[in-house]
């Protein structure tokens, strides 16, 4: 299997806190760790996650997180692309998402990749309407 996947902030936090649905990521990460994948994240995603860590535990364990997640085999998109800045634009407008899912969503679009999310709040209404791929952790 050569996959390609993108994560955004839930799938990382439900990693890191061991949370359900962590196994599904650590399969993907597995996997890409042997080559027979990629995994993407976009900065705005990587964002939210080291928000929500610094905000719940401090800026010491965000640091230690982030610099964590900069050593595995995930691919940290820091440009912003014009297909990616058009993409996630698009997406905002025509649907309630909030601005970081649009760009979560506009990397999978683009790098023809899977999502991996436990956000159904946010994305099961874009399914059937959109031709991306949504890989439910939990």
């Amino acid at each position: 299997m050569n996959d390609t996947y993108v994560l955004d902030a839930c799938a990382l936090i439900a990693f890191l806190r061991d949370e359900p649905g962590a196994d599904r990521v650590v399969t993907v990460l597995t996997n890409a760790r042997d080559g027979k994948g990629k995994i993407h994240v976009n900065v705005i995603n990587l964002v939210e996650v080291y928000y929500d860590i610094y905000r719940a535990v401090g800026k010491a364990k965000a640091d230690e997180e982030i610099a964590m997640i900069k050593k595995l085999p995930i691919v940290i998109q820091t440009e912003i692309t014009d297909k990616i800045f058009a993409e996630a634009g698009r997406l905002k407008a025509f649907y309630k998402i909030s601005f970081a899912d649009s760009f979560a969503l506009a990397q999978a679009i683009v790098s023809g990749g899977e999502l991996l999310t436990s956000d159904h709040h946010e994305f099961e209404a874009l399914q059937g309407k959109e031709d991306i791929r949504i890989g439910w952790i939990r």
